[in-house]
């Protein structure tokens, strides 16, 4: 992983006004990917309802955006970011089966707010930073057998 400081700065600035609400852009984040990418509802068939206002959606809305903050605060080191990401990828790897190009799917999805919400300021960082991402989670599943 080797994102340039420029562009983490650039990543960590629209990231900062992403998470100022987390639950609300995390529920915007995958209302946005069952809307667009039908076939990932099938990861959450256990949630009652899909859309932006479900209290599940809103929930793991805040959830998903809380392990990308924590990867975003950890790209200064490679260890570290890997130290986040390697768990979760291997989670997702292992026990709840999903595939692997989901990661890029919800990374598009992100990428795709920010152009909307801020008119793409900090997207070339992020883009960059969802690469390393998924560079990453994709080694971990290698690793996991996939």
């Amino acid at each position: 992983m080797a994102v340039p400081a420029g562009d983490i700065a650039a990543a960590r600035g629209v990231w900062s006004k992403i998470f100022a609400s987390p639950e609300d852009n995390g529920a915007a984040v995958l209302a946005r990917m069952f809307s667009d990418h039908p076939e990932t509802k099938s990861y959450f068939s256990h949630f009652g309802g899909l859309d932006e206002g479900s209290a599940q959606v809103r929930a793991h809305g805040k959830t998903v955006l809380t392990a990308l903050n924590d990867m975003i605060q950890h790209l200064d080191s490679a260890d570290g970011f890997n130290g986040v990401v390697a768990p979760l990828a291997k989670k997702h790897a292992t026990q709840l089966k999903v595939d692997p190009k989901n990661f890029r799917v919800i990374c598009d999805v992100i990428l795709a707010i920010i152009d909307e919400k801020f008119g793409g300021e900090g997207r070339g960082g992020m883009e960059k930073v969802a690469n390393a991402l998924c560079a990453q989670v994709n080694s971990v599943y290698k690793e996991s057998g996939w």
